[in-house]
């Protein structure tokens, strides 16, 4: 049994989990407590995808960003981390590597040993898996680390659960005023970008000075685009996606974080309704694609300036990331790559890295959505 320390540790985890309302900040607590909890050098939470037989999502502690881009594409759901997945109980290994559903790590993977294994479970249904290697100390995962764990997850399914709720009710709650924004970009601002657009194209034959005309001109294509992210944004507005992950503010997230490896912000822009036609499934590889790109330019490129362009159109998702460096190098052939590949030929995709259209290098990855095509 769990003496009072441990208990108190379980009531505090238990406590943390339960004060957020935001599910990827859910996410991120609980992993980041329970491997606190257990002493775990690493830690990880596997979400499920809808099918239940694979990882879509793959949260780690103990694994820096670095680490995780030397590791490459982060696991699916095969060998120890598949029993979990196919049979849903605590399972406790003292040297992982000798079980016959031992996997083998990846090239750059740290070593790991001592394992323990519990699922998290909503309503009787299997939401994800906690992991954790490396007991601290060099022991093994005991009884009470497998109850404080199995308790812990409990807690998170509940908190899970509590998070989704409150997303779904935040979501009805502002669709009104949802539907009134709508309205008024479309009957307001993206009137007047078009009578502004007009107004300047009308001015371009009078403009002697061949440089002010080019200016002019810029200015129109970006009005052009202005009112593309308008009409994207008014597109998302009027579909209340329940419940569902933000993909537009997970990407806008990840070039914030990039900007501190950058040196600079990473410009992001959206064409076509993300949240609403890409499946948590697409966007885990739009996620991980866009990650591992931002991660070569920040070690490769040299660049100045970076734009990240992620668009759905006749049912066809593409991200683009065009950077004002020094052009592809010998360096950018590596595994991360030839991870971008994979994802893309796995979902009968393209992809290819080349010369920018002006300097430096782009990066195109598109795959076909299923759900627009049919």
């Amino acid at each position: 049994m769990a003496g009072p320390r441990q208990l108190r540790r379980l009531l505090d985890g238990m406590l943390t989990v339960g004060s957020q309302l935001d599910l990827h900040s859910v996410l991120d607590t609980i992993i980041s407590t329970a491997a606190e909890l257990v002493d775990a050098t690493y830690g990880a939470l596997g979400v499920l995808d809808q099918s239940r037989t694979r990882l879509a999502d793959f949260i780690t502690v103990g694994i820096d960003e670095e680490l995780r881009h030397v590791i490459g594409h982060l696991p699916d759901g095969h060998g120890i981390l598949g029993l979990l997945i196919v049979d849903p109980k605590p399972l406790r290994l003292p040297d992982l590597r000798e079980h016959p559903s031992s996997y083998g790590f990846p090239s750059g993977h740290p070593p790991m040993r001592s394992f323990l294994g519990v699922p998290i479970s909503i309503r009787g249904e299997v939401f994800g898996n906690l992991y954790f290697c490396d007991k601290r100390g060099g022991e093994v995962f005991t009884d009470v680390d497998e109850e404080l764990a199995v308790g812990l997850a409990t807690a998170a399914g509940v908190a899970i659960e509590n998070a989704r709720l409150h997303a779904l009710v935040g979501q009805l709650a502002t669709f009104e005023d949802r539907e009134r924004i709508a309205r008024d970009l479309h009957d307001t601002v993206i009137q007047r970008l078009f009578a502004i657009g007009m107004s300047l194209q009308a001015t371009v034959p009078l403009i002697a000075d061949r440089r002010a005309v080019d200016r002019v001109l810029t200015v129109i294509d970006d009005l052009d685009a202005t009112v593309r992210d308008v009409r994207a944004t008014i597109f998302e507005l009027h579909t209340v996606r329940i419940p569902g992950r933000s993909i537009r503010q997970e990407l806008i997230q990840l070039c914030a974080e990039s900007a501190r490896g950058l040196g600079f912000d990473p410009v992001v822009r959206f064409d076509g309704p993300l949240d609403t036609a890409v499946d948590d499934d697409v966007a885990g590889d739009l996620i991980a694609v866009s990650r591992e790109a931002l991660a070569n330019v920040a070690k490769h490129a040299h660049a100045t300036s970076v734009r990240l362009s992620v668009e759905v159109s006749h049912g066809v998702l593409s991200i683009s990331v065009v950077d004002d460096g020094i052009g592809p190098q010998r360096s950018d052939t590596g595994r991360g790559l030839e991870n971008l590949t994979a994802r893309a030929t796995a979902r009968g995709g393209t992809f290819r890295i080349e010369p920018g259209p002006e300097r430096g290098t782009q990066l195109v990855w598109s795959v076909p959505l299923d759900d627009l095509r049919d």
